[in-house]
C-alpha cells in the first residue's frame, strides 16, 4: 500500500537530550506528531504522549509536509535527508524542512539552496537553552528563512519556547545562536574558574553561591551551574562534547569573518582538555576539571 500523507501531522526527527523534551512538549500540547529516532527506545515516551512512531525516517517525509530536524551533526542531517542521492528531491519537494540543531552557517546556507532547488522550503530555528529549559518549554527560538515558511512554522513551536525572535534571512538565525553561545560559554567557564579559585583558598562555597545569587550577575544559568560546580555533580544538560563542537563552529565563523575572539580561544582549549579527560558526556560545568588539571600541573613544577 502507498504511504498516505496527513497534512495536519508534523514530522519530528531527532529525539536526543534536547529533541525528546521538545517533541514531548509539542505532543502534550495536542500537536499530532509522527516521530523517528535512530535509537528506537528514545521514541517510547513520545508514543506514550500520543505521538505516532515511524518505522523509518523516510516514512516521516512520506506522511508529513512539515518536518522538524533536531539532529546533532551535519552528517546526520544529510543522512536523514538522503542528500546527494536521488531520494533527496523525493524527501524535500513540497515540504518545509525546519533545522533546529546547531551547525555552521555555511552548511545551512548550502542546505537552504539545495532544498529550494529540489522544490522545498527551509527554516532555520536554532534554540538557546539546555535540557532543563527544553523540559520546561522555556527555550528561545531564533528564526530565519522566507517569511511565509517562517510564519507557517511559528505556531507549531510555541509549546517548546518562551520566546521566538525573527532574525531575517538564512543563516542569520544560526549566526545569532553562535553569538549567544559566546556569552554562554565564556560565562560558564568564568564561573567554573571562580569556584575553583574559591575552593583553593578554602572559602565557604555556600557563601560564594549566596553572594553570586544575590548579586547583579545572577541568572538561571549561573544558579544551576554553580550548584553543579559546588556539588561536583555533572549530569548532562549541555554536554562537554556539544559545547566543544559549538566552540569550534564559532571559531570557524570568526576566522572566516576575520574577527578576534580571545576569550573563546581560551575556552576552546579548556573544553578540548576536558573532553580529553574522558568527560565528553558530562555537563559543560565539568570544565572545572580541566582548570584543576592545569593547577595540578603548575603545582608540580
Amino acid at each position: 500500500m502507498p504511504m498516505v500523507r496527513t497534512d495536519n501531522e508534523i514530522g519530528f526527527i531527532g529525539l536526543g537530550v534536547m529533541g525528546q523534551p521538545m517533541a514531548l512538549n509539542m505532543a502534550r500540547a495536542g500537536t499530532p506528531l509522527l516521530v523517528w529516532n535512530r535509537s528506537f527506545e528514545r521514541s517510547e515516551p513520545l508514543r506514550d504522549a500520543g505521538a505516532r512512531v515511524a518505522a523509518s525516517s523516510g516514512e516521516v517525509f512520506a506522511k508529513t509536509r512539515i518536518v522538524i530536524l533536531m539532529l546533532a551533526t551535519e552528517q546526520a542531517i544529510d543522512a536523514v535527508l538522503a542528500r546527494d542521492t536521488a531520494d533527496f528531491t523525493t524527501r524535500v519537494a513540497g515540504h518545509v524542512i525546519v533545522h533546529m540543531g546547531t551547525t555552521s552557517a555555511v552548511y545551512s546556507r548550502g542546505l537552504e539552496a539545495d532544498i529550494h532547488a529540489a522544490g522545498g522550503r527551509y527554516v532555520e530555528a536554532p534554540v538557546s537553552g539546555s535540557r532543563k529549559p527544553a523540559e520546561a518549554g522555556q527555550l528561545v527560538v531564533m528564526l530565519a528563512g522566507e517569511t511565509e515558511a517562517v510564519e507557517a512554522v511559528q505556531p507549531l513551536l510555541l509549546p517548546m519556547c518562551r520566546d521566538m525572535v525573527p532574525c531575517g534571512a538564512v543563516p542569520n538565525a544560526l549566526l545569532m545562536k553562535l553569538a549567544v553561545n559566546i556569552f554562554l560559554i565564556t560565562m560558564v567557564t568564568g564561573l567554573a574558574e571562580s569556584v575553583h579559585f574559591a575552593q583553593r583558598h578554602g572559602l565557604d562555597l555556600a557563601r560564594l553561591t549566596a553572594v553570586l545569587d544575590a548579586g547583579p550577575m545572577a541568572s538561571d544559568v549561573s544558579r544551576i551551574k554553580a550548584a553543579k560546580l559546588v556539588a561536583g555533580e555533572f549530569s548532562v544538560q549541555a554536554a562537554i562534547t556539544d559545547v566543544f563542537k559549538n566552540n569550534r563552529l564559532i571559531a570557524d565563523a570568526a576566522r572566516a569573518a576575520k574577527v578576534a575572539l580571545p576569550l573563546l580561544d581560551i575556552c576552546h582549549a579548556l573544553y578540548g582538555e576536558t573532553e580529553a579527560l574522558g568527560l565528553g558526556q558530562s555537563d559543560m560545568a565539568a570544565v572545572i576539571r580541566a582548570i584543576e588539571a592545569r593547577t595540578a600541573a603548575v603545582r608540580a613544577i
